[in-house]
């Protein structure tokens, strides 16, 4: 697919982050867009900005089968349409790092946005795509798509396990479509370290209060966590801890070495040049060689490390 212009693409998670950068992209391109995000504050302000082509904004819980259902019903009215031409599975969520110990709610609540998410929306678009002349899924995992923790000491099981299933699902789309409907593409996008405000966002998805608004009980809980991590917050007080927690969702994306915007333009390159394995950043890249490598001492002691997304609050 070398151009978007006049193509009709559905963007979930387009209030933040990448998938705000590929509306803004999609639609300065020529591309109607509609995209959806659970917050309509942020989805208001991505359609603000946008110019050329026409986007629509649709309130969605991805999680959630009626509401993507309804989403799809309403990309099909208010588009007059009986196709899209791009899907992109973006939205996602960190939290759920350990399965042994953490809040079950949490655990599943992560893996229902990441991984459920992109089901529900691949069956309830994939049809629209099929009925396009020619089609794009592109489904976003990660790093932890194909290595699943963060360090040493550092559990990311919810996530991980999401994004095993994004990769392994999208792989296996490549010889369903290719028998089934040969004219749509599948590319699984597995980005590294973005500058995205995934640490903020997924404290306030879980429910999480903002640091100025937490109590001695959930300062307490942070604390610990910090300290099994190997911060030294076991003696800080509680205006340090709400620093550090403002520091961390501040400093994940202002210390990213690529952009959300940055991260955008990869993905859509990799789409006109027909890619089904888009790795974003020098980062990724690194940790793919690494671990293909030298499978078997993934998770030793000495493995690399990137930075972590699973910040409770």
């Amino acid at each position: 697919m070398r151009s978007f212009t006049n193509k009709l693409a559905v963007v979930t998670g387009g209030g933040t982050g990448m998938g705000r950068e590929l509306v803004l992209q999609l639609a300065a391109e020529g591309c109607d867009v509609a995209t959806c995000d659970i917050h309509a504050d942020t989805l208001e302000k991505t359609a603000a900005d946008a110019s050329g082509g026409k986007v629509t904004t649709h309130v969605c819980d991805v999680s959630d089968e009626q509401q993507v259902v309804r989403f799809r019903d309403e990309v099909v009215a208010q588009h007059s349409t009986d196709h899209i031409d791009l899907l992109f599975n973006n939205a996602g969520i960190g939290g759920g790092g350990s399965f042994v110990n953490g809040d079950r709610a949490e655990w599943e609540r992560v893996f229902g946005i990441d991984w459920w998410g992109v089901y529900y929306c691949c069956r309830a678009f994939v049809p629209l795509v099929v009925a396009s002349e020619e089609g794009y899924i592109v489904n976003t995992s990660s790093v932890n798509g194909f290595w699943a923790c963060l360090g040493p000491g550092v559990p990311h099981t919810a996530y991980s396990s999401a994004k095993f299933a994004v990769k392994g699902f999208s792989e296996a789309l490549i010889t369903d479509l290719a028998v089934n409907a040969p004219h749509v593409k599948v590319a699984v996008v597995m980005p590294g370290h973005i500058g995205t405000d995934i640490v903020n966002n997924s404290r306030r998805v879980h429910g999480g209060p903002e640091p100025e608004d937490m109590t001695s009980d959930d300062l307490k809980l942070v604390r610990e966590e910090m300290t099994r991590r190997g911060f030294p917050a076991s003696g800080a007080s509680d205006d340090d801890i709400r620093n550090m927690i403002r520091m961390m969702g501040d400093g994940f994306k202002a210390g990213a070495p690529l952009s959300a915007e940055q991260a955008a333009t990869i993905i859509l390159d990799g789409v006109r040049n027909g890619e089904w394995r888009i790795l974003v950043g020098d980062d990724a890249k690194r940790l793919d060689k690494s671990v293909r490598a030298d499978p078997v001492n993934a998770y030793a002691p000495s493995a690399t490390t990137i930075p972590t997304v699973n910040i409770r609050g």
